[in-house]
């Protein structure tokens, strides 16, 4: 044991100093665009008449033709950054304090602290990391695999407060560079996140901090970047993919992504010893209560734009979440003989992660028969799927996240309508979108659970995944942080 600690501690030391490192480096090698040395002033010009006015900035604008698109040195749309700065804090508090409430009123009470702390925990990780490299690496220009490093430490982004002008990232053109990253950030934040719902009450803390750093950088960061970035080879907005697959919000990236994350963990790992009901539903129902909300942020800002596309991307993702939810407590009502608050909670958020790739895309019909789809398909992935396999998806990320998510992304490719987000769907006789669906569901699978285990492997021999039993009976608060709910 004084081996693994003394290990794990100099892990950690070398950690920091190489992180202390790297910023020290490129604080000293860049110059930002703020910060670059202002020309000798020249000599004064002649007065120019009074009748003439230096012309404005040119509106920063988005067109088929790469040509007259204006993306460098123009003014974002005021309309369009006022709905993005509202949706960032929208899907910010769909993980803090959203998820860490919802999973927290899951879990026993002895574990309550350690899984809201995880959620906490995670949004300072990843934010940290997404400035480092992850932003870079899965939204810039690259190759069709990973993106570059030219926004590394976020480096080179234009904001000139005084000229009311920027370059804008060429994915979401009305809109400053900065309020797309921190878009972007709070979707790398809540999917890790999502995966601790499988590992829940035996993780070792410090574990979990180790495997949600490295598959933030080497699964979300290149998935990210094959769906959404501009140059990714399954990403629909690229004409030189082969694949083009639909994911308007994170059908792939975020939930398939995460819940195979999570059964990976939950096979690695092991069953909990012990096991025991929700400790408190009214935490749940709150938690639930906040990421319903929250997901109008997560799919109608996706449009990254206040326009028509994001208001029926916020109708479908209502119609489709109350759809969900309601079948899954008349399912549960006759296969139970009682309707749960957890039960209809848990519903309702399997609507949202399947409308989620599909909500910029699909009508309302769509959304209906998706929302049914999700209850139902959801429903047996909690309650049959997991005990046919024998695996402890402790609070279901992979039942309703991964099985979600799956649903979502192939029928997304049956009901996509032409006139709702460019692309027909299966039922509008373009059956190579639901093929294109299939192959990037697949894809994403593979790549995941491959390099999960992977990870959770070398973890695991180095420092170790689990809690020991003693720790996991007595309850990871008072063992692991030291605090408990009284």
């Amino acid at each position: 044991m004084t081996f693994l600690k003394s290990l794990r501690a100099g892990l950690v030391g070398l950690a920091i100093a190489g992180l202390l490192a790297l910023c020290l480096s490129f604080s000293v090698s860049h110059t930002s665009y703020a910060q670059t040395a202002a020309p000798a002033p020249a000599a004064p010009a002649a007065a120019a008449p009074a009748t003439e006015a230096a012309a404005p900035p040119p509106a920063c604008a988005n067109d088929p033709d790469p040509k007259k698109a204006v993306t460098e040195k123009c003014t974002p749309n005021s309309g369009d950054t006022a709905w993005m700065l509202t949706s960032v804090a929208l899907v910010l508090m769909m993980t803090i304090p959203g998820l860490g409430l919802f999973y927290g009123g899951m879990v026993r009470k002895k574990n309550v602290g350690d899984t809201v702390m995880t959620s906490f925990a995670i949004t300072c990780l990843v934010t940290i990391l997404w400035v480092i490299c992850t932003y870079s690496l899965a939204f810039r220009a690259g190759s069709p695999y990973l993106g570059g490093l030219d926004r590394a430490f976020l480096q080179g982004i234009v904001s000139d407060t005084a000229k009311g002008i920027g370059n804008p990232n060429p994915l979401a053109v009305t809109i400053p560079e900065t309020v797309y990253i921190c878009f972007q950030l709070t979707f790398a934040i809540i999917t890790p996140a999502l995966i601790a719902g499988a590992f829940a009450e035996r993780m070792k803390f410090s574990a979990m901090l180790w495997f949600i750093a490295l598959w933030a950088i080497c699964v979300y960061s290149p998935v990210a970047h094959w769906v959404w970035g501009p140059d990714g080879f399954l990403a629909a907005g690229n004409s030189d993919a082969k694949i083009k697959v639909l994911d308007f919000a994170g059908g792939t990236v975020v939930h398939i992504n995460s819940g195979v994350a999570g059964l990976m963990c939950a096979l690695v790992l092991g069953k909990r010893h012990d096991t025991g009901p929700a400790h408190n539903m009214v935490l749940t129902f709150i938690g639930a209560g906040l990421l319903w909300v929250g997901w109008f942020g997560f799919n109608a800002g996706s449009a990254v734009t206040a326009g028509m596309q994001a208001g029926m991307a916020m109708a479908v993702t209502q119609f489709a979440t109350a759809t969900a939810g309601f079948v899954w407590m008349l399912i549960e009502w006759i296969h139970r003989g009682k309707p749960t608050v957890v039960g209809i909670c848990t519903g309702a958020v399997a609507g949202l992660v399947a409308i989620t790739p599909a909500s910029g895309f699909v009508g309302p019909i769509g959304s209906l028969a998706i929302g049914a789809a999700a209850g139902i398909v959801c429903y047996w992935g909690v309650t049959g799927l997991k005990h046919m396999f024998g695996y402890d998806d402790a609070l279901d990320a992979f039942g309703v996240h991964g099985v979600g998510g799956i649903v979502g992304a192939l029928l997304t490719g049956v009901f996509a309508v032409e006139a709702y987000g460019g692309t027909a769907g299966l039922l509008e006789g373009n059956a190579a979108q639901l093929l294109n669906q299939v192959y990037g569901v697949l894809i994403v699978i593979v790549y995941d659970a491959i390099v999960c285990l992977v990870l959770l492997k070398i973890i695991d021999a180095v420092i170790g995944l689990r809690v020991t039993k003693e720790v996991e009976q007595e309850g990871l608060d008072l063992a692991l942080h030291g605090e408990a709910v009284q």
